[in-house]
Parts: C-alpha cells; structure tokens; sequence
C-alpha cells in the first residue's frame, strides 16, 4: 500500500467491532466498501494492511477477528433457534435449527442451550409472548414449578409450568394465562427449562 489512511484505517477496525456487536458476524468486503465509501479493491487491500500491522486477523471469506471481537468470542456459547417442531422428535433435533445466536455466557450461564420462538399467549402472565424469543436450558429433568418444554405423547412439545402430582399418578402442565385451564397428563418428557426470554420492548 503506497499510502496509509490512518483515519480509514480505524474507521474499518471500529466498523467491524460495532457490526460484530450487533450481528454476531462479521461484514463481508462489499459492506465495508459500502461504509467506508470506497472501492472494494481498496478495502480489500486495507483488510490485508491492518491484518499485516497485527491490528485484525483477516481469514479472507472466513471473516475477520479483531481484539474486541476475540474477547467477546472467549466468552460466548452459540445457542441454535429452533423455528419449527417437528411430531415425535425432540425441538433441538438438527433438522428444525433456524440459526445460530451468540450469546455471552455471563448473561446465560452454562451448560447447553436452545432459543425457542413463543407461539400464542398460553404463557403471557409469565412475561413471555408471542414472538418472544426463550432460552432454554437442555436436560431431562426439572423442579416443581419450573417452566419447561414437555414432550406430550412423543408428539407434540409445549411450554408450560411444570407440576408433578405423584400422588395422582399425572403431571399437572399450567398455563400462565388465566383464561386458560391446567393439562393432565399421565407422563411427558422434559426437554429443558426455561431460562430467560429475550424481546423487543415496546
């Protein structure tokens, strides 16, 4: 490069962070170009300067690594979006992931996770509605009270709070919505308890 724009230089460097903040991927060269109003031969060039500096790691179209993003890397887990529940198979199965989230593992804790997408208003007096996005923690078991996805039958999956009845030999799943009875069940499967919910405020 025959000439360095310093300025330019930076303004890729904080672009990058800030898309990766808000993407949780990186910009491809065309929306750098794009944003720095340059060529894309040119910011080709630049992603190859500053990766030579020690400013980026530039992996081509593997994406960019800059030391901001590498320390939010460190401490993230990637959580899949299951959109669609298959009859008879388990909502993590590979086959229903939307997408991939990462999410920082100080916010959700550890251990292995999936985001469902809420459908209806069943569980609307507990905060979560339709379109909410929940995480859940995967494993087969769960406290009395918990918010859980239940496998009913091996066919259909709900979300609902969790009440064992052992002494009457069913499982009581309650809906957080007034308008809305208790469903009894002889047995279900526990396929995670609900941990938070993210959404948009409006």
């Amino acid at each position: 490069m025959r000439t360095k724009n310093l300025k330019l230089l930076e303004e890729i460097v904080e672009f990058v962070d800030s898309y990766y903040e808000k993407n949780r991927k990186t910009p491809t060269i065309d929306e750098i170009a794009d944003k720095t109003r340059v060529y894309r031969a040119t910011a080709h060039r630049y992603l190859i300067e500053l990766d030579k500096m020690g400013k980026i790691r530039y992996f081509g179209k593997q994406g960019i690594e800059t030391p901001r993003i590498a320390k939010m890397k460190s401490g993230a887990i990637n959580v899949a979006l299951v959109g669609s529940i298959s009859c008879g198979k388990p909502v993590f199965a590979e086959e229903n992931i939307e997408e991939y989230f990462s999410l920082p593992e100080s916010l959700v804790g550890k251990g292995r996770f999936f985001l469902l997408r809420a459908e209806g208003d069943s569980m609307i007096d507990a905060g979560i509605n339709d379109g909410d996005l929940v995480l859940i923690r995967q494993q087969n078991y769960a406290n009395s009270g918990d918010i859980v996805v239940a496998l009913i039958e091996d066919c259909e999956a709900t979300l609902k709070r969790f009440y064992p009845e052992p002494n009457k030999k069913r499982i009581r799943l309650h809906p957080e919505n007034s308008g809305m009875k208790d469903i009894y069940v002889d047995n279900c499967v526990v396929q995670g308890v609900a941990v938070k919910v993210l959404k948009d405020l409006t």
